[in-house]
């Protein structure tokens, strides 16, 4: 079955398709080959998206924080909110917590982004982008603020409309990390410190606050890991060292 090609259009694959000897055979209406030949151009996309994004092994982060619809001067709606905040400890991410710190977001970054808004990170419900100027990011004093024209399309107004009825309060944002630090705090939690993101690939308004996939908290386990390793370390080398200095001292006190 024919599957599209890196720099085909959506139209040229569609003509091949069609025109192909086995699809002709196999499906001898047009109809059902026209639908077959689309059905294989949509699973194209995902797959695409699948083989850039998550094979990357991306981290995605829900926030609690107030998101708002407002309505334009040219009666136009956009929404604006926070996808993150900086200095808000996150629930238990399976044996540790996180902090993203202070300028994480740096503006290098987001003028570097191609980063997109979707609706529960969902490529095919596309809201705006950063390349088309329709999705805008800042990184002020409180973290990662985004406001984007909410484009006219069906799950676009009905976004608007369960966020104007308070349904929809929820921000989530997909990233990669460049720079993180863990340490332990006084009640003994392992805590890592997100210091600096290395991209941004989507903003999202998310449906319901949702405990992160295990496939989104990798990356996060094996620094977790790491920072047990080391610590684990550092204890049985000062045990040596204990261990060293009473032999020694047991010694000392023998000679006398």
């Amino acid at each position: 079955m024919p599957i599209p090609n890196t720099f085909e259009s959506d139209d040229d694959f569609i003509d091949r398709c069609m025109s192909d000897d086995i699809m002709v055979e196999d499906f001898n209406d047009e109809k059902q080959r026209l639908a077959v030949c689309n059905i294989q151009l949509e699973e194209n996309r995902i797959n695409i998206w699948d083989k850039k994004f998550n094979n990357i092994i991306m981290e995605k982060r829900i926030f609690n924080i107030d998101t708002r619809a407002e309505e334009t001067e040219d009666g136009n709606k956009k929404i604006i909110g926070h996808a993150s905040m900086y200095g808000i400890r996150s629930e238990n991410l399976g044996g540790f917590y996180e902090f993203i710190e202070d300028g994480a977001f740096t503006p290098e970054l987001l003028d570097k982004s191609d980063t997109r808004a979707l609706i529960n990170h969902d490529p095919n419900l596309i809201l705006a982008r950063t390349t088309s100027g329709t999705l805008r990011l800042n990184g002020d004093d409180k973290g990662l603020r985004y406001e984007f024209d909410v484009p006219n399309t069906t799950y676009g107004k009905d976004l608007v409309v369960s966020m104007e009825r308070g349904d929809i309060n929820q921000s989530s944002f997909a990233f990669t990390v460049d720079k993180d630090e863990w340490t332990t705090d006084d009640d003994g939690n392992n805590i890592r410190t997100i210091k600096k993101i290395k991209r941004l690939y989507d903003v999202s308004a998310v449906t319901y606050p949702a405990y992160p996939e295990a496939n989104d908290l990798i990356v996060a386990q094996r620094g977790l890991a790491t920072y047990k390793e080391k610590v684990e370390k550092e204890k049985e080398e000062n045990d040596l060292v204990k261990r060293s200095l009473v032999s020694l001292k047991i010694e000392l006190k023998k000679r006398k």
